[in-house]
Parts: C-alpha cells; sequence; structure tokens
C-alpha cells in the first residue's frame, strides 16, 4: 500500500497519547469511587463489567486510527477484471488452415479453440470476429453477445492467399469505428475503402507507447505465411502507434502438412517468425499451438491475460467508510450499555 500525503500520518503517533490520556481518566474515576461509603452507589458508578466499559473506546480508537489513514490517502495496486472492453479475434481462413497437421484440422481446431475463448470473457466485455485471406472482412462487429460471436465463428470459410496485413489493419479500424473506415470489406493491402470522407476533427492520433492502450486488444491466429498484401510490420507499427496489443497465436507444426487446392499439392509450414515481431512491437505475446489441446489451453491463458489489468487505486473512501462505521458502532454500543 502507497500514499498520496504519507507525511499525515504522522498524527498516528498521537493515538498513543490518546490512551495515556483515557488510563488516566479511569484512574481518576476509581479514585473518586473509592470515598463513597455505600456499596450500592460503588456498583452504580462502576457500572458494567470492566470489559464492556472498554470495548467502545477502543472501537473509537480504531475509528480515529483509520481517519488518519484515510487523510493520508492510501492507494493500493488492485486487479481489476473486464478493463479491456473490446477484443478483437482476427482469424486466418486462408486455403493453409485446411491442413491437418492440427487435428481435424486447422480451422476446425481455431474455431473450436475461437468459441471457448469467447466462453471465457466477461459478458462486459465486446468481442468483434475479423477473417482474413486474400482480402479481410468483418464476420462480426464488436458485440456483448456471445450467440452473435458463436454464430459468426461458424460461418468462417476459406478463401485462396494470406493476407496477415489485412488482418491487423481491419481489426485496428473495427476497434476504432469512429475513424470513419468502413468496415465491410478490405479489399485492398494499402487502403480501406470509405463509404464517405472522414469528418474534419477526425485526425490520425498521436503515437503512443507501445502496449499503453488499456480499452481494447486483438487476437491473431494465424499459420504465419504471407503470401500478398503489405507487410504485416508495418500494419504493426499502425498498432503500436495506438498502444494496442497483438497477441499472436501461431498454428502448425514446423512439419507442416500437404494440402491439395484446386489441382495444386502444396506443403504448408508454421512460419513463426512474423508473429513474433508482431506480438513483440505492439507489447504483446507471441503463443504456439501445435495441437487442438494446446490450442485451447492458449486461449484460455489469454481469457485472462487480455481482460485483467492491474491499476493503482486510491482507497481513500472505504478507508473513510470503516472510520465512520467503527465511530457509529462505538457510540451505539456506548449508548446500548451505559445508558442512564
Amino acid at each position: 500500500m502507497t500514499f498520496f500525503w504519507p507525511e499525515l500520518l504522522w498524527f498516528l503517533f498521537a493515538l498513543p497519547a490518546l490512551v495515556a490520556g483515557y488510563v488516566f481518566l479511569l484512574r481518576r474515576r476509581k479514585r473518586a469511587t473509592l470515598r463513597i461509603s455505600n456499596l450500592g452507589m460503588v456498583r452504580e458508578a462502576l457500572g458494567a463489567p470492566d470489559y464492556r466499559r472498554h470495548v467502545p473506546a477502543a472501537i473509537l480508537l480504531s475509528s480515529i486510527a483509520a481517519l488518519i489513514v484515510a487523510i493520508a490517502r492510501p492507494a493500493a495496486v488492485v486487479s481489476l477484471p473486464g478493463l479491456e472492453e473490446t477484443v478483437i479475434l482476427a482469424i486466418d481462413v486462408s486455403a493453409s488452415m485446411r491442413a491437418t497437421d492440427v487435428e481435424p484440422s486447422r480451422l476446425d481446431a481455431a474455431q473450436r479453440a475461437a468459441k471457448a475463448f469467447v466462453a471465457a470473457m466477461p459478458k462486459t466485455v465486446r468481442i468483434g470476429i475479423v477473417s482474413f485471406a486474400g482480402s479481410a472482412a468483418v464476420v462480426q462487429g464488436p458485440t456483448l453477445d456471445h450467440r452473435e460471436i458463436e454464430d459468426a465463428i461458424d460461418r468462417l470459410s476459406l478463401g485462396p492467399s494470406t493476407n496477415l496485413y489485412g488482418g491487423i489493419a481491419l481489426s485496428l479500424a473495427a476497434m476504432f469505428p469512429q475513424d470513419g473506415v468502413e468496415l465491410e470489406h478490405f479489399t485492398d493491402a494499402r487502403t480501406l475503402s470509405r463509404t464517405d470522407k472522414p469528418h474534419p476533427e477526425r485526425s490520425r492520433p498521436a503515437s503512443v507507447e507501445p502496449g499503453s492502450y488499456r480499452s481494447g486488444a486483438i487476437v491473431l491466429l494465424s499459420d504465419g505465411q504471407r503470401t500478398m498484401g503489405g507487410d504485416p510490420i508495418d500494419a504493426a507499427q499502425m498498432a503500436a502507434a495506438r498502444g494496442v496489443k497483438v497477441y499472436t497465436v501461431g498454428l502448425g507444426t514446423p512439419e507442416g502438412s500437404v494440402i491439395s487446392f484446386r489441382g495444386w499439392s502444396i506443403r504448408v509450414k508454421l512460419d513463426e517468425e512474423t508473429l513474433k515481431e508482431v506480438a513483440r512491437m505492439t507489447g504483446a505475446k507471441y503463443f504456439n499451438a501445435n495441437s487442438a489441446q494446446a490450442l485451447r489451453a492458449v486461449y484460455e491463458g489469454l481469457s485472462h491475460r487480455v481482460v485483467t489489468n492491474k491499476n493503482e487505486t486510491e482507497l481513500t473512501g472505504a478507508v473513510a467508510l470503516l472510520a465512520a462505521l467503527l465511530m457509529t458502532l462505538a457510540a451505539g454500543l456506548s449508548m446500548a450499555w451505559f445508558q442512564p
């Protein structure tokens, strides 16, 4: 625990003086009662048993101590779930996701794990789905309805080529719709289609520290083999400039698998280097998932990693409330036990 005004804690040293004053008054009262000859009057003067006489005073002293701590403005680092309000799942749907080195196929395993990820999310977190192959599309805009998200995951279908740049760039567009970017379809590696001109006051945000954005994150799942589109490192720089973390998940094995597509046989292997660099640049982390079970474990870990954040929170109000409750309790006990 830390304090914004720690110098005020010196007032706690006044508590021993209060205790000494309380003891002095008790002894003075005891000497006064000894001069009374009638035993009944002595009992009436002493009132309740000794332990009850001291309880309200001890509680009152505790309330004063809590009040002093409150005016010093205490703060503590606490974990607050749900701070990352929007999470975009960007899922590779290129033909290479048909590979069966992750059973039953890379795409099937990704869909199952994505559903498990959604189920683990708090209901207060909006989730969106972006798919990317040769082009990228928003399959489901950010929503709190988990059923709609699961239906969107089921609608994923394979397409030719892999455009990692498009997947990251469109995920950013879905996360920041106030920038006026059309979200229906990402058709070009370097430009987003627009329905109208952006408003004049809408300008590109100034660069911030990578990973500093606390209201959203992107989880990108791919086999990591770019075949078209812009350089995904450029898209990672766009995310880093906004402070958005891009957690990357590499799906597949180094040995890869042979797939047939449009009469061609192609060996597809996991290329981790690009995914690792994207995660590093944005202040996030790369995860390897070479099996369906490992992929589920990765998503379960991400569900906590993405939505839980530690912040320093001031506790003045809570400690002041505790002081007030203790003071009220001391007064109530005193009235109940010693009311004439």
